[in-house]
């Protein structure tokens, strides 16, 4: 009788297992569970995705009205500066007697002018007020130019009153006189009917117009401008520079123009005169929107790391208040890496949800502010795409530390208390 083998029984222990369902559908018990909290949670996630959104497309949106404006008016500005004594100390002045019709002959010049501030002796008054024919004043300290016509036609001013003077009254030396509003209200001008006078000094001089407002070189609201021929004859012409002209071209000519008019103006000695074209709008636009996207994107990570900050405090409270449900689950067959992953899940779906809700209302944000200053929405299509992931990465993040802390909680202790 051969004696009995004694036999071990080999049991196979099953691996502890949870299905990415089974995950999913805990997780959103959990945040079901109490979902006004939940929604509190996601608020900062929401306002962050939606700040980078709206950030993104609202800079978008702004830059290419900044192109389009900065195309109208000040990409079809040039000036040009005279430096004949800064080359040649004895160099006669850089800007001939016929400027103005040298430069309007260039291809995409509109209108072109020469002007310059008159620099008055202090002992002969300023500007004052007076019918033709009568008596002066007290004196206003108002600075007078001597402009071309095509000076003040580049200025593009709106009249309120009267006319422009013209080449008849330039090329007569006509002592005529256009107000800036600033001007005419100072020396108390108030309508052309009466027919009023400026004396400047002791030249009196009639006033024809009365300049309501310009695009261009706002100073002259506040000044008096007179032909520049009639200035030269009366107090002569400026020392030392001081003269400028001012250009207005079209769209996109503005670059040549530059290039082309000291040439045109000078062809002896081009070098004496500094054309100043406008900044590239290329350049503008990229410096404009860089200082918007780095204000308001600090902005919106700072709403991103309150948005964390909520996500991990409410989630490592939801760790605390449900120990005995993790214990439960230890002593069930859980191991760390579920529970780690139950809370990773919880909340990362909180982050996701605030990004998307923040996406949507960004985008809207964007449309709305379009719709109402009348411009044209601009949303990249990545910004849209990436806006929901970096709500998820968020929440990720935020759900690190509770999950760790959660992973580590032993069964027993956790069924004691």
């Amino acid at each position: 009788m051969r004696p009995r083998r004694s036999r071990t029984a080999a049991v196979r222990v099953e691996p502890s297992r949870f299905a990415v369902r089974d995950t999913l559908s805990e997780s959103l018990a959990g945040i079901l569970q109490r979902p006004a909290r939940s929604a509190l949670t996601a608020l900062g996630t929401v306002l962050g995705v939606g700040t980078f959104v709206a950030v993104l497309g609202l800079t978008a949106t702004t830059s290419s009205q900044i192109d389009g404006r900065f195309n109208l008016l000040t990409a079809t500005e040039v000036t040009v500066e005279d430096i004949a004594r800064e080359q040649n100390a004895f160099a006669e002045p850089g800007f001939p007697a016929d400027a103005d019709l040298r430069v309007e002959r260039l291809g995409g010049v509109r209108h072109a002018g020469v002007f310059h501030t008159v620099r008055l002796d202090p002992a002969t008054g300023g500007v004052r007020a007076a019918p033709v024919g009568g008596g002066a004043g007290g004196g206003e300290r108002t600075d007078v130019v001597a402009a071309s016509p095509g000076a003040l036609r580049a200025a593009v001013p709106r009249l309120s009153q009267g006319r422009l003077y013209d080449e008849y009254h330039s090329g007569t030396r006509q002592r005529v006189a256009v107000l800036g509003s600033g001007a005419a209200a100072r020396l108390g001008i108030t309508t052309l009917d009466t027919g009023p006078a400026v004396f400047i000094g002791a030249e009196p001089f009639t006033v024809i117009g009365i300049i309501e407002d310009v695009e261009r070189k706002a100073e002259l609201l506040l000044s008096v401008a007179v032909p520049r021929t009639t200035a030269e004859e009366i107090w002569g012409a400026p020392g030392g520079g001081g003269t400028t002209m001012l250009v207005a071209t079209e769209v996109g000519a503005a670059q040549q123009v530059a290039r082309l008019a000291p040439t045109a103006l000078r062809p002896d000695h081009p070098e004496y005169l500094k054309a100043v074209p406008p900044p590239d709008p290329r350049t503008l636009r990229s410096g404009v929107t860089s200082d918007l996207e780095q204000l308001f994107l600090i902005l919106a990570g700072i709403c991103l790391v309150i948005g964390a900050v909520g996500i991990a405090n409410t989630t490592l409270v939801a760790v605390l208040e449900r120990t005995g449900e993790i214990g439960l689950r230890r002593a069930l067959g859980a191991r760390g890496r579920h529970i780690t992953t139950q809370f990773l899940a919880e909340s990362g779906a909180l982050g996701a949800l605030g990004g998307l809700v923040g996406t949507s209302l960004g985008t809207l944000t964007v449309v709305g502010v379009a719709v109402v200053r009348d411009w044209t929405p601009v949303v990249h299509p990545a910004t849209v795409a990436t806006a929901p992931l970096l709500g998820l990465v968020t929440g990720l993040l935020a759900g690190l530390y509770p999950a760790w802390r959660a992973a580590r909680i032993q069964p027993a202790e956790a069924l004691r208390r």
